[in-house]
């Protein structure tokens, strides 16, 4: 992080805006310089809002947080746009004028009053049959709209194509969606805890009935490239053996953990795996060989393989529980709404001080930004030395 952007997280995370607010001098996207009087700014601005990727607990919360805060800043003097179905609508130049109503009422509801579609990163650079210029098509959208800036919700994908906007030299906001918990340069994104809550009942429920019927049970957890939602959920739940896209596993050792617990009187094993968990044989690959070998045998997660392999190897009939989407649906957690607040106003300073081309996130408990380009492209991981991954080692957890 620059020197400068050291500095102003500083500030705006230790001097809150109090009836005025001396910041440098900003030229607006508009005419003139922000002007501020008991606390409102008198330059009115159009704030564009998207949601982007998939769907997750905290989405409306943070959008409610964004409106609130800027109504309760700039008063008459903001107009909001609502961007519908992510950048889907932006390319199509589906958007609509929102009111201070549509934000009433929406703290707890989950999913998102905007829309959301996935339009992958991949693609946006490439003019396919409908012979769309998608870069150009967003700009003209952004253009005809009347933006001053667009808050774009979203994960790793959507954070990628912010940045791309805002290299383009539009006004961007990112702020961070994803249960994953994966978006580099934040220790935790919004929905994250939500869905360890919801995966974490899933475990508990299933101990009950693994024990009854005295059955292995493989519990899929959403997580494609990071581990930390099944890592959380595991360890809340008491898994016996948590399988990581970070740790290889190797499939005789997940089996020796499961006849161990049965040689020492428990008649049952709990295995929380997630969608990228990896054997060690396929981490000698590149990620995209490894996926297309599974495509080629039909299938793209390992769960129903170790399911298998496990009631073969040991002996114990084995079954497999995915919760799949539950995880992020429903109302988000009280955590998650206080977060999602926190990201929300934080982006409506952001909007107040023109400061764009930055992320929203949390580090050691503080709200600050970081540059879009810092973190696009970058995932993050759970590094070797997670203390949740020695917890789980002294608890005798097997990561396979």
């Amino acid at each position: 992080m620059s020197l400068f952007f050291f500095l102003q997280n500083f500030f705006l995370t230790h001097f809150p805006f109090g009836n005025t607010l001396i910041v440098p001098d900003i030229p607006c996207s508009a005419a003139g310089k922000i002007k501020r009087k008991r606390g409102i700014c008198e330059m009115k601005k159009r704030v564009g809002i998207l949601t982007s990727g998939g769907d997750c607990p905290g989405l409306n919360a943070t959008i409610r947080g964004v409106a609130k805060a800027l109504y309760a800043r700039m008063g008459d003097n903001v107009e909001i746009v609502g961007i519908l179905n992510g950048y889907h609508g932006l390319i199509n130049g589906e958007y609509r004028e929102m009111c201070e109503d549509d934000f009433r009422g929406i703290l707890t509801l989950g999913g998102t009053i905007l829309g959301t579609k996935r339009t992958p990163f991949k693609l946006m650079r490439v003019v396919e049959d409908d012979k769309i210029d998608k870069v150009a098509a967003m700009k003209k959208t952004y253009k005809d709209a009347k933006l001053d800036c667009l808050l774009c919700l979203g994960g790793n994908g959507t954070h990628k194509t912010a940045n791309l906007l805002s290299q383009e030299g539009l006004n961007i906001i990112g702020l961070p969606k994803t249960i994953d918990n994966d978006i580099y340069g934040t220790d935790v994104t919004f929905g994250f805890h939500t869905a360890v809550d919801i995966a974490t009942e899933v475990i508990d429920r299933i101990h009950t009935t693994a024990g009854s019927h005295s059955r292995v049970m493989c519990i899929e957890i959403m997580g494609n490239k990071a581990g930390w939602l099944t890592l959380y959920s595991g360890i809340a739940g008491g898994a016996d053996i948590i399988l990581l896209p970070e740790q290889p596993y190797d499939i005789d050792r997940v089996c020796e953990a499961v006849e161990r617990r049965a040689k020492r009187g428990s008649n049952f094993s709990i295995i929380a795996v997630a969608e990228g968990a990896m054997n060690v044989d396929e981490a000698k690959l590149k990620r995209k060989e490894w996926t297309a070998k599974r495509a080629e045998a039909g299938y793209t997660t390992a769960t129903n393989r170790i399911a298998a392999a496990v009631q073969k190897k040991t002996g114990m009939e084995t079954r497999v529980c995915i919760p799949g989407h539950m995880q992020r649906g429903g109302s988000p957690s009280a955590y998650d709404r206080v977060l999602a607040t926190q990201f929300g106003s934080y982006a409506a300073k952001l909007v107040e001080i023109e400061q764009y081309g930055v992320t929203v996130a949390l580090v050691n408990n503080h709200v600050i930004s970081n540059r879009l380009e810092d973190i696009a492209g970058k995932t993050r991981n759970i590094p070797e030395g997670c203390e949740l991954l020695t917890v789980a080692k002294r608890m005798g957890i097997s990561l396979g």
